[in-house]
Formats: structure tokens, sequence, C-alpha cells
């Protein structure tokens, strides 16, 4: 008979209840958006249904250039930018990891130093002002090429790649980069995969260097027109010029909030999943010594 445990009780009973307090407000946010506009108002913080359902409100939102460009742009940036920050990640990992080199512990107590002590802003806008890069996508890409939190996590899973694997390529007459290619990578990808989507968040959800980099507004990301319009209630920004579109029809503005915050959020809901058999791979290698 099995014994019962308080403790394992408690721990779901806090877990369920914090998977209620997150997903709770994002099902009311869905119902908003999905309820007819002239009757958005009547819907309060603990409505999970639509009043009425109808998809008026993001056919405003998705005709509107600011909207549908903020979707792409940053669809690029994050693709572009968690590319380019895995490729350094990974090639930097492996040169550090794998590799005796003079000076190497001066690179590492460098990178510790980054890590705890970061440029200032100011540094950074006048270095990428100076290098042309300002009203440019690559100046967010190029943003923390390397985070080097993120670079010891993956010189770790380099360090476990067993040293007769590497052996063996070399006497195969294989380089470093086949065997970066061909034995690291493969043997990583639950590492790359995580990391991967510690970038890709991290680039999807940037709004601040956007806005001081980005002036061109077909170039703001989606997170930008997010907080122009439900940070700072500038509804001109979706608005304008809309009753007369769709021949005068009601607008409501809870609602169109609601579903640009739905719209930020969708792409990052879809991507765990696909992430997450990798993560949990990782885990459970981890987890098991021989």
């Amino acid at each position: 008979m099995r014994r019962f445990e308080p403790m394992k009780v408690f721990i779901h009973v806090f877990l369920f209840l914090c998977t209620l307090a997150v997903l709770l407000p994002l099902l009311n946010l869905l119902a908003v958006s999905l309820t007819d506009p002239a009757k958005a108002h009547l819907m309060d913080g603990l409505d999970l249904w639509p009043k009425q359902f109808s998809l008026f409100t993001y056919e405003v939102l998705l005709k509107n250039s600011l909207i549908a460009g903020g979707i792409l742009n940053p669809v690029f940036i994050t693709a572009a930018g968690t590319l380019l920050n895995l490729l350094l990640t990974t090639m930097a990992a492996y040169v550090i990891a794998r590799n005796d080199f003079y000076g190497k512990g001066l690179v590492v107590l460098f990178l510790i130093v980054i890590l705890v002590f970061e440029p200032g802003l100011i540094p950074e806008y006048l270095l990428v002002k100076e290098l042309g890069l300002l009203n440019t996508y690559a100046s967010l890409i190029l943003f923390k090429g390397i985070n080097v939190y993120y670079l010891f996590i993956m010189m770790r899973y380099f360090q476990d790649v067993p040293n007769e694997l590497l052996e063996a390529a070399r006497i195969d007459g294989a380089g470093h980069l086949r065997i970066y290619a061909r034995i690291m990578l493969p043997l990583s990808k639950a590492g790359i995969a995580t990391l991967g989507l510690f970038y890709g968040v991290f680039h999807w959800n940037e709004y601040f260097r956007s806005m001081i980099y980005i002036s061109d507004q077909a170039k703001w990301p989606l997170q930008v027109v997010l907080r122009q319009f439900v940070i700072r209630q500038d509804n001109t920004t979706i608005l304008g010029g809309y009753e007369n579109m769709f021949g005068g029809q009601t607008v409501d503005f809870d609602a169109l909030q609601a579903g640009t915050i739905i719209i930020a959020i969708v792409p990052l809901l879809l991507l765990y999943p696909m992430i997450l058999k990798y993560y949990t791979k990782g885990a459970m290698e981890g987890g098991v010594k021989d």
C-alpha cells in the first residue's frame, strides 16, 4: 500500500496553483480578444469564455502595418540573432573547453570579469553609432553575440564528451573544424537546444534597445508596438482611421490590447514544446552516471 506523503501532496498542490496563476490571465486575455467588440466591455477579469465569439479584433490588428511588420521583424531578428549566438557560443566553448593554449587562464578570467561587470549603455550606444548600425537590424542581432553565462554552460556540455572519441577522431585525421561539427555539436544537442531557447526568448522579448536604436516605425519589433499600445496607452498607434475602414463598427480598446498581447506570446508558446524534449533528454542524461 502506498504511504501518504504530505510534502509531495503539498508540492503538487502548490505547482497546480502556480499553473493556474499563470494560465487563467492568459485565458482571460484570449477570451476578451475573441469577444465581439460591442460586448467586450462586459468581460471582467474572471471570464474565461467570450461573450459573443468574433475575430474582428484580430482582423483590425493584422491589417495594421505596424502589427504585421511587428510580427515579421522580430521573427527575422530572433532567427538571425539566435543562429549567430549559437554559432559563436559553441565555437568559443569548444576552443576553451577542449583545447589548451597559452593564456587560457587569462581568457577565462577576462570572461568572468565581463560576466560580473557589464559595459554601460552609453558606451554601447556610442559604439553602435560609430559603427553606423543605428536604425538597422544588425544593432539588435549583434548585441550580446555571446552570453558569458551561457558560454560556461556550453563549456560544461563539451567537457562531458569523452576524450576517447576525440582521440579516435584525431587518429582518423579529423581537424578541429570536423571534430567540432561532427562530434561536439551532435553530442550536445540538448545543451544547444536549451541555449537556443534562452537566446530566442531574449531576442523575441527585447524591446529596450529596439526603442533606443530603431527610429523607423516600419522596423519596430512587435514588443515596441506592444509597449506603445498597452503600456503607454497610445491608441492612435493601432486605431487611427480604422473606424472608417470597417464601416464605423465599434472597436474596443481593451480587446485590442488583449489581442496584441496574445499575438506577442503565441510564438513562444509554440516554441517551448519543440525544445522541451531536448531539455528533458539533457536533464535525464545528466542525472544518469555510469
